[in-house]
């Protein structure tokens, strides 16, 4: 009888301690699921680009947004400025050839200059400039497609610009174009100076690179529109520079070449000369 009471009370010891067992487990799951889906969530939470920028936002909260935490955009520019600031460059370079016109119109003077004339250092020294001028006007339209390649656009890259660079690339490029300009042009005007449409070789190139200059300021504060601008007077720099270039050294290297222009300039220093004779 004894033995079976201390059989009774292990068998009741033993389903006191297993039959919550499975309940146990169950909820050994359940928190540990719940810790789980606690702890992604904090993650993910904290990892949010907005809450990292800005962790004291309240979306709820009828406070107003601090200023610097908006992204202000510019209103758009009225047609006056994105239209009618190219037309007005524009404008300004028909104007400024016209006053050059006015204040140094053409005329035949006595002077008869040739480039072969002058002392053998001179011509040397002159040929070596417009070959080195050359090779600069290279890397310099390889340094513009670069950079339109990397910015994608004209206006992108002028308008990425700071104001200190921008500044800075205006002075350099006023000095770099008034002075090769002057070094190539002058000695170009003096040798064909019997001729009218070459007289204007010079000025025109130097105003289509100061419109061009302008252009820039005008990509970067108003339209993208002034891009036109710069791509035409670039292409009219160039095309003045590059004449005057194959002129000088066509004339300086190659003595003995004759073309059509220097047929027309003997012709009218011959008419000259009679014409003074007989005066």
């Amino acid at each position: 009888m004894q033995a079976l009471m201390q059989d009774y009370k292990i068998q009741y010891l033993m389903s006191f301690f297993d039959t919550p067992a499975q309940p146990s487990r169950l909820n050994r799951d359940i928190i540990r699921s719940l810790l789980l889906l606690l702890i992604t969530g904090s993650l993910l939470l904290c990892t949010s680009p907005t809450w990292a920028n800005d962790a004291g936002f309240d979306f709820f909260s009828d406070q107003p947004i601090a200023e610097e935490t908006l992204i202000i955009v510019p209103p758009p520019k009225p047609a006056w400025m994105t239209i009618g600031g190219p037309i007005a460059l524009v404008a300004f370079f028909f104007i400024a050839c016209l006053i050059v016109n006015w204040l140094f119109p053409f005329k035949q003077t006595g002077l008869q200059f040739n480039l072969h004339d002058l002392p053998i250092a001179a011509q040397r020294g002159i040929g070596m400039a417009v070959v080195l001028y050359g090779i600069a006007l290279v890397f310099g339209g390889m340094e513009a497609h670069y950079q339109v390649n990397l910015h994608g656009d004209a206006a992108t890259y002028f308008q990425q610009m700071g104001v200190g660079k921008l500044i800075a690339f205006t002075h350099a490029h006023l000095f770099g174009f008034t002075t090769s300009f002057f070094i190539v042009g002058i000695p170009f005007s003096l040798h064909f100076s019997r001729l009218k449409v070459y007289q204007w070789i010079f000025p025109i190139g130097l105003i289509a690179s100061l419109t061009d200059i302008i252009s820039w300021w005008g990509m970067k504060y108003v339209s993208e529109n002034f891009t036109y601008i710069t791509w035409g007077c670039g292409l009219i720099f160039t095309i003045c520079y590059v004449w005057m270039l194959i002129g000088l050294v066509r004339v300086l290297f190659f003595p003995r070449v004759k073309w059509f222009p220097d047929l027309i300039s003997e012709d009218h220093q011959r008419r000259w000369n009679e014409e003074n004779k007989r005066s």
